[in-house]
């Protein structure tokens, strides 16, 4: 056998394992090394290129966003900063139509700005505004739907982890990507409002239950300056860290730093900070970090070994003799990618996909930015498709009520699959929606 064929039996190798169960870390790695040994015939070369990936692949000042980010996003969680932000949305909108549901996306938007994790979005907003969707007379398969579909702007808005996961893989500016993904994180949340307007102009039976009204007139109205007090916090992270990227008067990594301590000195002034809980915070962090990191280690590993295998040109090659052309090979990347979302999670299908999809992008003319977008929406959309549906799952869980079916969070969920295929198939047509603030 070939590298060539040797490297695409590997990669069989690899889906098999991941699939029986074994950790995708550990199955990237362990690939990868034997990948190694086995086309150099060397197992010592193959020990020190382990080694040397370990080394290497996270020693770049770059690596350090990924905590930074995460502290931040843990903070803001803790903080009530998601349910303030919710209040005031849906204070603005409670006179439209399905206004609680376009308040929950437009909080998610926001909170999103900010976390750039869409399992924390989940969590949060299933605890706030499922109960209120519900106590105003949405059906529960909306309301849980709602929160679960929006909740995948956490990873689109940027700051966002898969972000730097995709920019670490394929080699591209992390800022240039978190960039590049606020128009796209725009049209999608636009997208949810109209539909669930839509839903709620023409269809209201669709997302009701058992009362058939909507209206909010029973609750207190906000004044403006208590719409100002607990919007303050989030807008002022928002403007900090984001105004900083886009100006270009912080890295990636310095937006991260600050932004953590913005969201240190929110939690203390609010009070919401005490010792355990700063603690299970840090805790978190470093656990959830030390995941990512040797996430990167071992795909790091993999995709050389996948290059060294010759595996990237293989496809490029068997992609243009086929003829499918540039957007052919584009729509085949996505459907695998929409496959593999059925049964792995979303940092796992990046590790995977991109180091093979990358070199053919560039190969075949794409703008490796205008690539990671859609590479993410598709991933992302993977989210809300069972069986997998981590978000789905998410809200499940925090939800803890055996009445609510996981079947029925999922049809909830639906209507927000189709706005992002839709917006994925406008970004993918049309490159300048993701690369116009970059150039």
């Amino acid at each position: 056998m070939d590298d060539t064929g040797l490297g695409f039996a590997l990669i069989g190798l690899m889906v098999t394992l991941i699939i029986i169960g074994l950790p995708i870390g550990i199955t990237l790695i362990s690939t990868g090394a034997i990948g190694v040994w086995l086309i150099r015939e060397n197992p010592d070369l193959a020990f020190r290129f382990t080694a040397l990936a370990t080394y290497s692949g996270i020693q770049d000042y770059l690596f350090a966003t990924i905590p930074l980010f995460v502290l931040m996003g843990l903070l803001v969680s803790i903080s009530d900063v998601g349910k303030d932000t919710f209040d005031v949305a849906q204070n603005l909108l409670k006179r439209v139509k399905g206004g609680l549901g376009i308040a929950t996306v437009g909080a998610n938007a926001v909170f999103a700005a900010v976390t750039g994790v869409s399992i924390a979005s989940a969590a949060v907003f299933t605890k706030v505004a499922v109960p209120e969707m519900v106590r105003h007379g949405y059906s529960m398969r909306f309301a849980a739907g709602t929160v679960a579909g929006s909740s995948i702007l956490g990873m689109l808005i940027p700051p966002s982890l898969l972000m730097i996961v995709y920019g670490v893989l394929a080699e591209v500016s992390i800022g240039a990507m978190f960039i590049a993904g606020a128009i796209p994180g725009i049209i999608i949340a636009m997208g949810f409002a109209i539909m669930i307007w839509c839903y709620a102009r023409f269809a209201p039976q669709r997302i009701m239950g058992a009362s058939s009204s909507n209206e909010i007139a029973d609750d207190k109205p906000m004044g403006a300056a208590e719409m100002l007090g607990k919007s303050l916090p989030i807008m002022s992270l928002v403007v900090l860290i984001l105004g900083g990227l886009y100006t270009g008067f912080f890295t990636p990594t310095e937006a991260g730093a600050v932004g953590a301590a913005g969201a240190l000195l929110i939690a203390l002034v609010r009070q919401r900070l005490t010792l355990a809980k700063f603690w299970r915070v840090l805790r978190e962090t470093g656990l959830v970090s030390a995941a990512i990191l040797f996430l990167l280690i071992a795909a790091g590993l993999y995709s050389r070994m996948l290059s060294m295998a010759g595996v990237p040109n293989a496809i490029g090659d068997f992609v243009e003799h086929l003829g499918l052309g540039p957007y052919g090979f584009l729509f085949a990347f996505v459907i695998v990618i929409l496959l593999m979302g059925m049964i792995l999670d979303s940092t796992s299908i990046l590790l995977i996909m991109v180091p093979i999809g990358a070199p053919i992008a560039t190969a075949m003319g794409f703008d490796l930015i205008h690539f990671g977008i859609v590479t993410i929406i598709a991933v992302e959309m993977g989210l809300l498709t069972p069986p997998f549906g981590i978000s789905v799952f998410t809200v499940k869980a925090t939800l803890a009520d055996p009445k609510v079916s996981i079947e029925s969070i999922f049809a909830g969920a639906l209507p927000f699959v189709a706005v992002m295929g839709l917006a994925l198939i406008l970004i993918a047509f049309f490159p300048v929606l993701s690369t116009a603030l970059v150039r």
